[in-house]
């Protein structure tokens, strides 16, 4: 009598079953890591676009003075025929602060979900380009914010190192007259 080479026993496909259901269990959840670090970055970086867009909108006082006197954006006429730049650079921190419901830590702005650390704030920088006075058009204001965000990552319940980005967001305010 021959032997067979392959024979069937009930039961050999159950550790290729978990093996494949485990690897399928990490992908998703590498893949969830993945999407809320994504979502986190895009909701900061619209906070930190609105918050620029509200300081650079807060400037529209003395952009006005110099397109009435056909000059560039944020400069402001002293009484004695003189010009000098007047540009605000708002508190951004304080509108992310209230936008995003962020904790301060003397140079750290966190936010919480619960008792874990979501994500940390810091290194903000704004730069405002202003136009030359008389310079003949008036291009409006540029402000420029960049900051550093630093968000804790795990996986299967170990910390991994933190995904560290750095944001850049751009505003520009051009008079409408």
């Amino acid at each position: 009598m021959r032997k067979r080479l392959f024979r069937s026993r009930s039961g050999e496909g159950y550790p290729m079953v978990i093996a494949v259901t485990l690897c399928l269990l990490m992908l998703f959840l590498v893949i969830a890591e993945y999407f809320r670090v994504n979502i986190i970055v895009q909701g900061v970086r619209d906070a930190v676009q609105q918050a620029v867009i509200a300081t650079v909108n807060e400037n529209y006082d003395d952009v006005y003075h110099s397109v009435r006197e056909g000059y560039a954006a944020g400069w402001f006429p002293e009484g004695d025929g003189e010009w000098f730049e007047s540009i605000d650079a708002g508190d951004i921190y304080g509108n992310l602060s209230y936008i995003l419901g962020l904790t301060t830590d003397g140079e750290f702005y966190m936010k919480y979900a619960g008792n874990e650390l979501e994500y940390t704030l810091s290194d903000l920088s704004v730069r405002i380009s202003n136009n030359s006075l008389a310079s003949g058009q008036s291009e409006g204001y540029l402000a420029t914010a960049a900051l550093h965000l630093t968000v804790p990552m795990s996986f299967a319940g170990k910390l991994l190192p933190p995904a560290q980005l750095d944001l850049r967001v751009d505003a520009k305010y051009v008079p409408k007259f």
